[in-house]
């Protein structure tokens, strides 16, 4: 036992393999959703995951949103946000997507948040990617592009583009938006802050799923459904969303998301893997654009640790 404790406070204390463990469990939240089309509808199983969720995080998370409401209280309405977007309104979006789309373009085209990460503290707080980061931002776009257009890319000068596939990119938006304005969230522990995120991503997915069920298109899971639901609420959930914002706080936003970049790479392999899948020669080489990306973004940010 006393080992089995020691190994999961070096791996808390370990930002690489925090968000190394991120990168795996969101890989996997693709395979999950693309297993969840015919089994669940969308914005029911974006419902349900939040609420297990809640359920699972709120016997331990208690006692810290206890002693830390007052701040909860004064920041309620930021932190609502940061729920309902970063949370609901994404994977609302990501579900939705795959069931016009495969798993791996997908964990592909997530590869655009770093973008669209450093865009935002650029404009709001002035942090200047340095050459070698744009190199590295500049080839992740153009893999993501390759993924969106299906390896044609004439296709995106005619906005051409996959429903899944398009939904998928404002889905990134989303989560993008919500890292950046994660430097403005109030002084909580990790326990308190997930729980509150959880429970706001839980309300507003509600009117969402309400609508699906009065267009008639609620599809309520059998067993197969459920198991997707409870891996969901567990894995890309509780395990990744806690560790990415203790990540955040250890290294920073700009370099906790360079790791968002491995989402395509397990994500990929487990689609082949799991759901047989095919790996198509542009995927191959958008991969290998998206992991050359990250190794020169990363070594950026080590020679020029990001602050704060």
């Amino acid at each position: 036992m006393e080992f089995i404790i020691f190994t999961i406070r070096r791996v808390l204390s370990n930002p690489i393999v925090l968000l190394t463990c991120v990168a795996l469990f969101w890989g996997g939240n693709a395979i999950a959703g693309k297993l969840a089309v015919g089994h669940v509808s969308p914005m029911l199983l974006t419902a349900l995951r939040w609420l297990f969720a809640v359920i699972f995080i709120a016997p331990f998370a208690l006692v810290k949103v206890r002693e830390q409401w007052p701040i909860i209280r004064k920041n309620m309405l930021m932190l609502f946000l940061f729920g309902a977007f970063g949370f609901a309104g994404f994977n609302a979006l990501f579900y939705y997507a795959l069931n016009y789309t495969s798993a791996i373009n997908v964990t592909i085209e997530q590869s655009i948040m770093p973008l669209i990460v450093f865009f935002g503290n650029f404009l709001l707080f002035k942090l200047k990617p340095s050459a070698l980061q744009l190199v590295g931002f500049a080839l992740t776009l153009f893999g993501v592009a390759i993924t969106v257009s299906h390896g044609d890319l004439s296709r995106l000068l005619l906005l051409n583009l996959n429903r899944g596939d398009a939904l998928m990119m404002l889905a990134a938006l989303l989560y993008g938006a919500y890292t950046v304005t994660l430097r403005y969230k109030p002084a909580l522990h990790w326990q308190a802050m997930i729980f509150v995120l959880a429970v706001s991503a839980l309300l507003s997915s509600l009117p969402l799923a309400y609508f699906e069920y009065q267009s008639g298109k609620m599809l309520f899971p059998d067993l197969h459904g459920m198991g997707v639901v409870l891996y969901i609420a567990i894995f890309p959930s509780l395990l990744a969303q806690s560790l990415y914002i203790r990540g955040v706080e250890m290294v920073g936003g700009n370099r906790a998301n360079l790791f968002i970049n491995l989402v395509p790479v397990f994500g990929s392999i487990l689609a082949v893997l799991i759901l047989g899948e095919v790996l198509h020669a542009y995927h191959i080489v958008a991969l290998l654009l998206v992991v050359a990306g990250i190794l020169l973004a990363e070594r950026s940010a080590m020679m020029r640790p990001e602050v704060g």
